[in-house]
């Protein structure tokens, strides 16, 4: 195994690596960035080429590539293993014990469940299904590249292929494509649904989402529930494809259904993707943060679309995205206005407002400002926005503009202003902390960490540290300071990394020492 582990790591730079997840900008002999495992605003994570590793000197996050992965995919170390062997070309033996995970059970059968409707709408039965999306708009290829199929209307068809493949019909049920009925009887949760695979970053197969096309019974739309792979509220659908075209356009395109993202994909907005029919999270943002900092919104403009582009306005300002709204017209989702006219969308995504233009947009287009109903109307919408802007210049730039557009005086738009209450920044934060920080060093942690960068970094650092100081030293601690001053030859490889880390930091300090030189 560890003969494994290094010649995966001997043909990965862990620099690519880290970079195919998040930017990163040189600095010096080392490159920076936003730490992906915490919220900051200056960059305190650093990852070096020539020890390759990563640290964060925030949250205390470090380890090499395999640790990374785990941390940014939330997978255990057979899973990363599998992912970082297949970025590497190594091939894995499928007896290894480390692979026999549940996690990778799952991940077999998903694969195996999205070849089985990929067959299934190639066929006779599937003609129909296939039809529909053609209808709407989708090409041949893009049901290829999507991975798009069709579960045949019959209640165990998936499960029987399944079981004669090898797998427990209590693992078909972990990947939520089975549903277990009061008697006990495990039936397909998918029938007679045109199928959309749902993807990690890596483009495997975790999660499903089946839509109804003949039939009006049921809901629209069916996803699995969350399973070990698929949580919906960490998931954005397109993201695995998206991610480079979100880099190179410096911005990413937010939809509200698979097919949206698809037909976006389509006529050349490969930077689209989705919610996996749910509300946008904080989680999700944090996602797409790593790729840019530039978010255009394309939310249908009905009750429920206006809602969805109100809450997710709200949760990007917080993480500090610059936010553009695409104008849809009415009773458009993208899907219909692409199939329509593909110019025209386009048009308006190369067009898109900003949130206080498209507010106005909105407002004055629902509702005529001649009558009183109608600017009461318009109120509604605005105030609330308006309200939260923080910069009181221009609030009042705001508040003049809308006095002047309904002809009322601005200080009853003041008034009006004044009593209304809306969600403030603090509450918004608090409906967001689902996401999981990491946990911080203790300070003892961090003085050790704090004092071997220092033994490093002078030349007779070693007589800061006496025999009393020594004894407080933890055992991974001391094996590095014997390492520093030559009393020790081996040591563990949790001592290894945190000798890299303490080099790392070394390595940044001496930088910082240097652009300031030269600055002055």
């Amino acid at each position: 195994m560890e003969n494994l582990i290094e010649e995966i790591k001997s043909r990965l730079d862990i620099v690519e690596v880290i970079g195919s997840y998040i930017n990163l900008k040189k600095v010096g002999a080392n490159y920076t960035a936003l730490c992906p495992f915490h919220s900051e605003k200056k960059p305190s994570f650093f990852v070096s080429p020539r020890l390759q590793i990563f640290k964060c000197f925030g949250c205390g996050q470090a380890g090499d590539i395999f640790k990374f992965v785990m941390l940014i995919e939330g997978v255990e170390f057979g899973d990363a293993l599998r992912i970082l062997a297949k970025k590497a070309g190594v091939e894995l033996s499928p007896l290894s014990p480390e692979l026999q995970t549940e996690r990778k059970r799952v991940y077999e059968i998903c694969e195996l469940a999205c070849k089985f409707f990929e067959k299934q709408i190639e066929g006779a039965k599937g003609k129909l299904a296939k039809e529909y999306l053609l209808k709407r708009g989708l090409s041949e290829a893009s049901i290829r590249k999507w991975r798009i199929g069709w579960a045949p209307d019959r209640w165990q068809s998936l499960i029987d292929f399944l079981t004669q493949k090898g797998y427990r019909k209590k693992e078909i049920l972990k990947s939520g494509l089975a549903v277990e009925g009061q008697r006990g009887e495990v039936y397909d949760r998918f029938r007679g649904r045109i199928i959309f695979p749902i993807f990690d970053l890596n483009s495997q197969v975790i999660g499903f989402a089946g839509r109804v096309f003949l039939k009006e019974e049921g809901a629209k739309y069916l996803n699995i529930p969350n399973t070990i792979l698929y949580d919906k509220s960490k998931v954005l659908y397109g993201l695995d494809k998206a991610k480079l075209d979100i880099r190179k356009k410096d911005f990413a395109l937010l939809v509200e259904g698979y097919i949206d993202v698809i037909l976006s994909h389509q006529v050349g907005f490969e930077n689209t993707v989705s919610t996996s029919g749910t509300a946008l999270s904080s989680f999700q943002l944090d996602l797409l943060y790593r790729y840019s900092e530039n978010l255009y919104l394309a939310f249908d403009m009905d009750p429920g679309g206006l809602a969805a582009t109100e809450r997710g306005i709200d949760l990007a300002q917080l993480k500090g995205f610059n936010i553009k709204i695409v104008n849809l017209p009415k009773e458009n989702d993208p899907a219909d206005l692409i199939c329509k006219d593909a110019e025209e969308f386009k048009k308006l995504v190369n067009n898109a407002v900003s949130i206080m233009d498209f507010y106005f947009q909105f407002a004055f287009s629902q509702f005529s400002p001649e009558t009183l109903e109608g600017k009461k109307e318009i109120l509604k919408i605005l105030l609330p926005p308006i309200k939260r802007i923080q910069n009181k210049i221009e609030q009042n730039w705001w508040v003049g503009e809308l006095a002047k557009r309904l002809k009322v005086r601005e200080n009853d738009i003041y008034d009006q202003l004044n009593s209304i209450q809306v969600q403030k920044i603090d509450e918004i934060k608090k409906e967001t902390k689902e996401e999981v920080m990491p946990i911080l060093k203790t300070r003892k942690e961090a003085l050790e960490e704090r004092l071997l960068v220092l033994i490093l970094k002078e030349k007779e650092g070693e007589k800061l540290v006496d025999e009393d100081l020594l004894s407080f030293l933890d055992e991974k601690a001391k094996e590095v300071f014997e390492k520093i001053t030559g009393k020790r030859e081996k040591i563990s490889p949790e001592a290894k990394e945190l000798l890299d880390v303490c080099a790392l930091g070394t390595e940044i300090e001496n930088q910082e020492k240097k652009d300031i030189l030269e600055e002055i």
